[in-house]
């Protein structure tokens, strides 16, 4: 995150929902000091105490930021992503405080141009207070594309989901989980699951705090960010994602998944379990040969 700001030469918007590293808000007046032009969209609202986020506008302005606030239409602008001289998009799985970076949570950078203008279009329309009308397939905005764009993702499943959601609760999704769960699509779920579903397996996030929504899916297309698998979420909050395709983006999200579930109550049993299927399956393979004497 500091890296990006750094890089910033001309432009950097911000989305905050909470923010308490004074690394980072150091970084934003820093850059506004050589010419950027920071702007930073803060939440009308969260669940802590409002004031912390009007003592943050009141000393981000005094370190001349251009500083805005969320209406209240939506229950809540839980979303979080950064953009970059307007060429580079980083969305966010984590808030920029001291408890997220010590949770599991994850970014994607990209640069896409179509993605990137959606994502401006998204600030612009927010900071005016105006309605959005999605018009890129990737970028998964709460409440006007997301249940859409996760429905279908869920439902194009072939072999394997891994997901990280601590509270998968959405009737719709959860039925989309069991069809693919009975169609014999492999699902996994590091978090919280409804008990409606079936025939998936759920593990709670070992050895750290849970804090991203993301799914993999058949190990080529990764989505990440803020909105969890629940009504709420999905249709009455302000929340982003970001689908992504590239090859090595996806990987390192497998690879992540799977040390995670390794280290899982379940995740250490079907160790054991393949390991000794292969001493059995090697025991099977030795030839003794017997003299004839």
């Amino acid at each position: 995150v500091l890296e990006a700001i750094e890089r910033a030469r001309k432009t950097l918007d911000f989305i905050i929902f909470r923010l308490d590293s004074k690394d980072i808000e150091k970084a934003a007046a820093t850059a506004v000091t050589r010419g950027v032009n920071v702007r930073a969209l803060i939440a009308h609202t969260h669940s802590g105490e409002s004031k912390r986020l009007r003592e943050l506008e009141q000393r981000l302005l005094g370190e001349g930021v251009t500083v805005s606030r969320t209406g209240s239409e939506l229950v809540r602008y839980h979303h979080k992503f950064i953009v970059v001289d307007r060429e580079e998009l980083h969305v966010y799985g984590f808030n920029c405080t001291s408890a997220d970076f010590k949770s599991r949570s994850f970014g994607i950078v990209t640069r896409n141009k179509a993605l990137v203008q959606e994502a401006l279009r998204l600030v612009e329309a927010d900071t005016a207070r105006h309605d959005f009308e999605p018009t890129v397939d990737g970028l998964v905005v709460s409440p006007d594309n997301a249940r859409e764009q996760l429905a279908n993702f869920i439902k194009r499943a072939k072999k394997s989901l891994a997901i990280y959601d601590p509270k998968v609760t959405d009737t719709q999704m959860v039925r989309l989980l069991n069809v693919a769960a009975k169609a014999g699509v492999d699902i996994r779920v590091i978090g919280k699951v409804s008990k409606r579903a079936k025939n998936l397996r759920v593990q709670k996030m070992p050895d750290m705090r849970l804090h991203v929504r993301a799914m993999i899916r058949d190990g080529d297309t990764v989505f990440v960010g803020s909105q969890s698998l629940r009504a709420l979420e999905l249709d009455a909050r302000r929340e982003v994602g970001l689908i992504a395709r590239d090859a090595g983006v996806v990987k390192r999200f497998q690879e992540t998944f799977e040390e995670d579930w390794a280290k899982t109550e379940l995740g250490k049993k079907e160790q054991k379990e393949f390991e000794r299927d292969q001493k059995l399956a090697t025991a099977d393979d030795v030839v003794l040969e017997i003299p004839a004497d």
